[in-house]
């Protein structure tokens, strides 16, 4: 197929997705449609996406790393995680409810957010060099939601709908990374279908492989991460739905518990 082609129709997708998010409202899986297309193309389709929210306004504040468990990797059949942008507009404060009338099919994970003291623009960066980077991490919720209906989605519907993010929910906290296991955090979930636990190494092994991995990943895209920036570095438990009406308590032990609350 031509080069010209493929354009129409990752132009053709954006607006697609660009069109359900405005409306919440729900489409068929892209990948139903382009068998053909591959993790690149659907990074091609959400940098089109993101562009038109940069152009409506939208700033970047920092990325979300997503597939961080084996689990849903494997059911996914890739090898790699991946990741999404995150915008200003995108931020809730504890207390903000989530408006479910503006998403699709929302679902809430626990996870560690690391901010960043500097510019990253190292390929080489070693693993310690990326601990000496970090300025403080904190306690998050993040609120994924899908364009595609009923969440019927492979790799490449997630990443075209920039890696299914829609919300993210911060508390009052932010820690030092000094001295910290991220692999040891646990995490207790208590949701109106019940409770769930989970730890940091559900998150890749640990929360800063992964962040390792992206801050990489980004420097050879060249759109290394900034100083000031946030990376939410992945699910440290199974995703919970969220119902207009519902509560559901993230408690981070020893940290912080954060609500969320929706209507």
């Amino acid at each position: 197929m031509s080069h010209s082609s493929f354009n129409e129709q990752f132009n053709a997708v954006a607006q697609r997705i660009i069109r359900a998010r405005a409306d919440a409202c729900a489409i068929d899986p892209i990948s139903a449609e382009y068998p053909q297309f591959d993790m690149d193309d659907a990074y091609a389709i959400q940098k089109r996406v993101n562009a038109a929210r940069i152009s409506n306004g939208a700033r970047v504040v920092g990325y979300k790393i997503g597939l961080t468990s084996k689990a849903v990797q494997e059911q996914l059949g890739v090898g790699q995680p991946d990741y999404g942008v995150l915008f200003a507009d995108m931020e809730l404060l504890q207390g903000e409810a989530v408006d479910c009338s503006q998403l699709i099919a929302p679902k809430a994970e626990g996870e560690i957010g690391f901010a960043f003291k500097n510019d990253i623009d190292r390929s080489d960066l070693s693993f310690m060099e990326l601990q000496a980077e970090i300025d403080f991490f904190f306690p998050v919720i993040e609120i994924v939601d899908s364009v595609v209906r009923d969440w019927k989605i492979g790799i490449v519907d997630t990443i075209a709908d920039n890696a299914s993010s829609a919300r993210y929910m911060v508390g009052a906290k932010t820690f030092s990374p000094r001295g910290v296991d991220f692999g040891a955090i646990e995490l207790n979930i208590s949701a109106p279908q019940g409770e769930l636990k989970g730890r940091g190494e559900a998150c890749l092994g640990n929360p800063l492989y992964a962040t390792h991995w992206l801050v990489k990943k980004l420097n050879e895209l060249e759109v290394p991460i900034k100083r000031g920036q946030i990376v939410l570095s992945g699910a440290m438990a199974p995703m919970v739905p969220i119902t207009p009406g519902c509560e559901i308590a993230f408690d981070f032990a020893g940290l912080e518990r954060l609500v969320l609350t929706a209507r």
